[in-house]
């Protein structure tokens, strides 16, 4: 496989938003990386915006909901210098305020669905399953001082 020249590290998003029965929000991608995947909404933040004004933004532009960060979950590190990635996403533990879901970027979203926590889809997206392993086991998440994940290949 030919290695891909890296750019820049990009700073990205996360939110693992629970509604008020402890189901987890999550979109089926149509972009890579992991197209076909079902991973946590979020996205890119952008020019001189904190990470919890992009997750929120994020939350609301792509489905329509209003969410409530509790905590910083976890940070993913996403990296992998034969596929040219570098992504670094805070995960916050977020959760619902008001709205129902619905697709608003139909071009990067397949599906929207909540989920219960021992019943997810598959396949999930790298970054789901860091957050999932910070969260713990059914609805219990660690300490705040257990919260970094990373991920790295090639």
């Amino acid at each position: 496989m030919e290695m891909v020249e890296l750019r820049e590290a990009r700073v990205g998003v996360g939110a693992f938003v629970l509604d008020g029965e402890k189901r987890l929000l999550l979109v089926k991608r149509r972009r890579d990386p992991e197209a076909g995947h079902w991973g946590l909404p979020g996205g890119k933040v952008e020019f001189l915006e904190t990470v919890e004004a992009a997750a929120i933004r994020e939350i609301k532009e792509e489905l329509g909901l209003d969410i409530h960060l509790d905590r910083l979950l976890c940070v993913v590190n996403q990296i992998s210098a034969t596929e040219g990635v570098h992504w670094v996403a805070p995960v916050f533990l977020s959760t619902l305020a008001h709205g129902c879901a619905a697709n608003r970027d139909p071009a990067a979203i397949e599906a929207v669905g909540w989920f219960d926590l021992t019943r997810l889809p598959t396949p999930l997206t790298v970054a789901t399953v860091m957050a999932l392993e910070a969260h713990g086991p059914a609805g219990i998440p660690p300490a705040p001082s257990e919260g970094t994940c990373g991920w790295r290949a090639g």
